[in-house]
């Protein structure tokens, strides 16, 4: 909660804290990726374990401590009060930069252990910031700003990894180096956020107030939403893989779709991507309907799929660059994945007036989706070919899209005839 008496540095009110809101945000989990992502740049293909690449098992053992953290995550965001998310994060922070620093340290193949630690506390921060920006009035604008963030910081992140190595930086040391880059701006991030007010009473009255839940409380909150929950957890897994996959393996795709290793490009297609599903999905903030903005960002999920769809049938026919392919696939990836952050589940609890908070039903989906990334890593050992691995994106890019049709048909039908999201008679929202 902020300080009263630091007013005079925070808005307090309209565009002003909403622009305050954003940067913040957008800016600590930017900075986040510096402290996660920077090493991928990496193609660490001078060392194996068991035939295995280096890369796969760095990659394994990163996602495997962020999806841990995911699960603990679902009690510990469900139940943190706000006025110690401030020090959480920056402690989560200062713990992944020191697991960077054993990591350039420790020899391999044991170094890897470090990256598992660096996972395990990364997992945690979304959530946290999250909870400074859900149920206000402007939640959705405000959270697709803070979604551009990973859009966005994905490739920027891989641009500093790669400039770091270009600039003699050696692979063992240019994550701990990144770190060291992103930690000022992290701070003043973590400052701002420490002046953002709680929800107003505005806010509260338009979309309920968010309050920590125990654990029968999110026994109950699930019980009751259980097949629309399910479904909706399982395309997002589907779409947390096809993410990752795409972000943890941009150069093998890249490489794959025969452009040259330019740090650049990381950054050019996620910019465009990041701004076009910004404007998409932070629109939805003008819906002040709860049910209609609801099936509203179920429809853009639906978009999402058909969009990926098409980009994959614009390659295959030879009509789209590789460029214009990573924009347009990456919209129909990020589309439905963004609308799960921004709309879906703050809507849901701001039209049933369910106890509950975003928190816990993102780390509910997030746990799942991490740990399908990890059963993929390990099943597949395509993920170290790097001439092959276009093939297999291909592959699961087509399996994600038809799964998303198939998926939002019936959980739309679902809610349309669920008790409490059928025909809510919804309260007018209060003027402010």
């Amino acid at each position: 909660m902020a300080d009263p008496s630091l007013d005079s540095v925070t808005p307090r009110r309209g565009l002003g804290l909403s622009a305050w809101c954003v940067v913040a945000a957008f800016g600590a989990y930017f900075c986040m990726y510096g402290f996660r992502k920077p090493f991928t740049a990496g193609l660490y293909d001078d060392y194996d374990v068991g035939g295995i690449s280096w890369k796969t098992v760095l990659l394994a053992a990163q996602v495997l401590g962020y999806t841990l953290s995911k699960f603990i995550g679902i009690k510990v965001i469900a139940e943190m009060p706000p006025v110690r998310r401030v020090v959480w994060l920056f402690t989560l922070i200062g713990a992944a930069e020191a697991a960077l620093l054993m990591f350039a340290i420790v020899p391999r193949p044991w170094s890897c252990f470090f990256l598992f630690l660096n996972g395990l506390p990364l997992g945690m921060v979304f959530g946290l910031v999250l909870g400074f920006l859900e149920g206000r009035r402007h939640t959705e604008a405000l959270t697709a700003g803070l979604c551009v963030s990973f859009i966005v910081a994905d490739g920027f992140s891989k641009t500093i990894g790669s400039q770091l190595l270009l600039s003699g930086v050696t692979e063992s040391w240019m994550p701990f180096v990144a770190g060291i880059f992103f930690a000022p701006p992290f701070l003043l991030s973590l400052w701002m956020l420490s002046r953002i007010p709680p929800p107003s009473r505005v806010d509260v009255a338009e979309r309920c107030e968010r309050l920590p839940m125990n654990r029968q409380e999110r026994g109950k909150f699930f019980s009751r939403y259980a097949a629309g929950l399910v479904m909706l957890i399982l395309l997002y897994l589907l779409l947390t893989i096809l993410r990752t996959v795409r972000a943890d393996f941009a150069p093998e795709i890249w490489a794959g779709l025969g452009t040259t290793d330019e740090p650049a490009i990381f950054t050019i297609s996620e910019i465009a991507v990041g701004v076009l599903v910004m404007l998409a999905s932070g629109l939805i903030v003008f819906v002040r309907a709860h049910r209609l903005a609801f099936f509203g960002a179920l429809s853009l999920a639906l978009v999402g799929a058909l969009l990926a769809g098409a980009a994959l049938g614009g390659l295959s026919a030879g009509i789209l660059s590789p460029l214009g392919f990573m924009i347009l696939h990456g919209l129909g990836l990020y589309l439905p994945y963004v609308v799960f952050h921004t709309t879906v589940f703050e809507r849901l609890i701001a039209l049933t007036r369910d106890r509950g908070n975003i928190g816990y039903l993102m780390y509910l989906a997030d746990a799942f989706g991490y740990l399908g990334v990890v059963a993929v890593m390990v099943a597949k050992n395509l993920f170290g070919d790097r001439e092959s691995f276009l093939d297999f994106f291909i592959l699961l890019s087509w399996i994600v899209a038809g799964a998303g049709i198939l998926l939002m048909i019936p959980c739309w039908w679902y809610f349309a005839t669920h008790p409490a999201t059928a025909a809510v008679v919804e309260l007018e929202p209060i003027q402010s």
